[in-house]
């Protein structure tokens, strides 16, 4: 086994700080990058590229918001010794027409590297951690996905299959397409956060209702359209089909939608 540290790009958020965590527990060597982590790693500065990749054997790579894996990154990684890359990339990305995920995959899996591409469904955490833990506190999620039934992830378990994938064998070009065990829609999802916050929570996932709100948000009309359209492709493919993925590389079964929520609740989440 590589003895060398990982690298965890985007340690400090919801799924790199589990990431980094979970690696510390197992005993391996971790480097936490991030503009504000132990290793100053900045995606808009190059000059903090190199001292954190070298001498590191593996990277968890997690692009920046909002624009692509910069260009030349992955090259010089590869050209200091990383041998691996584990991405985080997101599902339905071909099918949502993401090109800033799509753009990172293509890096990874062209490097010449070992590589493991992860595509989680929605995080749990987005309810507590995430976007959506303001809409859960306004009592008012809305999403135009209708009652598209989603397999919520739950961001441990998304790092559990990241860990096994930087430090073990067996995961090389593998694109992993994980799913919690059940599949909700997101007026389900946001029943079971009502009924253990004891919060009113209502969900409206007509494209209009998403329109207006977006928009009396401040946002551009268009942005939000092209938004609008990406979901509706997203629809398009249906509900999501519960796997065994999470258990068959994490060697555990992943975390339920239903269980996230009382543990979420349990310690004031959106008290």
């Amino acid at each position: 086994m590589d003895e060398r540290p990982v690298l965890v790009l985007g340690s400090t958020g919801t799924v790199g700080r589990r990431v980094t965590r979970q690696l510390r527990e197992r005993g391996h060597a971790v480097r936490a990058g991030s503009r504000s982590g132990d290793v100053p790693f900045d995606w808009f500065d190059p000059h903090t590229w190199k001292p954190a990749v070298s001498g590191a054997g593996a990277v968890f790579v997690m692009a920046p918001d909002g624009v692509p894996v910069a260009d030349g990154f992955v090259d010089m990684a590869v050209a200091e010794g990383v041998s691996r890359f584990v991405l985080l990339s997101s599902k339905a990305v071909d099918v949502m027409g993401d090109e800033r995920l799509l753009a990172a995959e293509r890096a990874v899996t062209s490097s010449g590297a070992e590589w493991t591409v992860v595509r989680p469904d929605w995080f749990d955490q987005n309810f507590d951690e995430g976007f959506l833990r303001a809409a859960v506190l306004a009592g008012e999620i809305v999403l135009p996905l209708g009652d598209m039934r989603q397999a919520f992830n739950d961001a441990g378990d998304i790092a559990a299959v990241a860990v096994a994938a930087l430090t073990g064998d067996g995961h090389a070009g593998r694109t992993y397409e994980l799913s919690g065990p059940d599949a909700l829609s997101f007026g389900e999802a946001a029943a079971v956060i009502a009924c253990a916050s004891g919060r009113k929570v209502r969900y409206r996932g007509e494209p209009d209702a998403y329109l207006e709100t977006m928009t009396g948000l401040g946002l551009d009309r268009a942005q939000v359209l092209a938004e609008i359209e990406a979901f509706e492709a997203l629809r398009a493919t249906g509900d999501a089909t519960p796997n065994d993925v999470v258990a068959e590389v994490a060697g555990r079964p992943p975390v339920s939608f239903e269980t996230y929520v009382r543990a979420a609740a349990e310690r004031g989440a959106w008290a």
